[in-house]
């Protein structure tokens, strides 16, 4: 029997393993030179965060164990907790953490449940919607200044406006800058004007992606369009008005401009006895004014950890409303 009588058989192919250096190489050098240009394409924004925003945020930790003065911030003196300690022993930061806590509870409870209101009103079928989200979004553009500057004097004690107003309905004048719940009001109301119509326009873009189907469901059963917010738009917006209440809760703990510029002078004590000085007015009065760079540090971080204890308990407590959903 010959070879050729054997063709009708399958040949038997035996595949034999590519050598290392064979094809699969040139593959490998392709994804990595692939992945080199990713990298480079997204080194500049790693460089310019370890620039602004990781090496500061190492270098405020660094600062907060060492006794540093703004006119020698070489020759810092390492005193470990210290400063810390202190923070936690002086009256002037349980005043500043006490003001800052009231002052953002009556900002941003009203604020989100307006901001809420009004996303739901513009939500439905009005004319000039267009309009009117321009004019929500307008006091998130003015200039911190300016608004402050405004509302001190619509506050005014003598010549203000809301005290005008008060007298002709026959109540007496108030002294809003040189009470504590007064003044903390007054703020309030120029963080509430400001952020409003910014957190109404992100609860109405997330009511919009609400399907309609889930109302059209709720109509049919003859629920009135308030029973339709409580009952859909609510829990639908659920994660959406968590991140709200996570980021005012982070800008009011970082609450800056409004008290530095109420009281008219750009002081960092918060009125005549602190009654309205927060956070962040103390650690600019510590570094700045008393030249105490440390326990500006400390206090820096201090305000950093409360932010991320409120943040855990928020997303803490989301977490749990989730599961009981379910």
């Amino acid at each position: 029997m010959t070879l050729a009588s054997d063709s009708r058989r399958p040949a038997l192919i035996v595949e034999t393993p590519a050598p290392r250096n064979g094809p699969a190489a040139p593959r490998r050098r392709t994804r990595l030179t692939r992945n080199r240009w990713g990298y480079a394409y997204v080194a500049p924004f790693f460089l310019v965060f370890a620039a602004f925003s990781l090496y500061p945020f190492l270098y405020t930790a660094w600062v907060s164990l060492h006794q540093v003065n703004l006119s020698n911030l070489d020759g810092g003196t390492w005193v470990g907790l210290d400063n810390y300690t202190k923070l936690l022993h002086s009256q002037f930061f349980w005043n500043a953490a006490r003001n800052t806590l009231t002052i953002g509870i009556l900002s941003t409870v009203p604020q989100l449940c307006m901001a809420l209101g009004l996303a739901h009103l513009l939500n439905y079928e009005l004319r000039g919607r267009t309009f009117l989200r321009v004019v929500m979004l307008m006091p998130y553009a003015t200039s911190i200044a300016a608004a402050t500057l405004v509302f001190a004097q619509l506050f005014g004690r003598d010549y203000g406006l809301i005290n005008s107003l008060l007298e002709v309905v026959g109540l007496p004048r108030i002294d809003w800058e040189g009470g504590t719940w007064t003044s903390q009001l007054a703020i309030s109301a120029i963080v509430t004007w400001r952020w409003t119509g910014y957190n109404a326009l992100i609860y109405l873009a997330a009511m919009q992606s609400i399907p309609g189907e889930l109302y059209e469901a709720a109509e049919i059963d003859g629920a009135s369009r308030w029973k339709q917010f409580l009952h859909v738009t609510i829990p639908s917006l659920r994660p959406t008005i968590l991140f709200t209440v996570v980021v005012s809760t982070i800008g009011a703990v970082q609450l800056f401009g409004e008290p530095l510029l109420f009281g008219g002078r750009g002081t960092t004590t918060g009125g005549t006895s602190g009654q309205y000085q927060t956070l962040g007015l103390l650690m600019y009065q510590q570094g700045w004014s008393n030249f105490h760079i440390g326990q500006a540090a400390a206090t820096a971080w201090a305000m950093f950890l409360i932010i991320v204890l409120i943040v855990g308990i928020n997303a803490l407590v989301g977490r749990l409303r989730s599961r009981n959903d379910r």
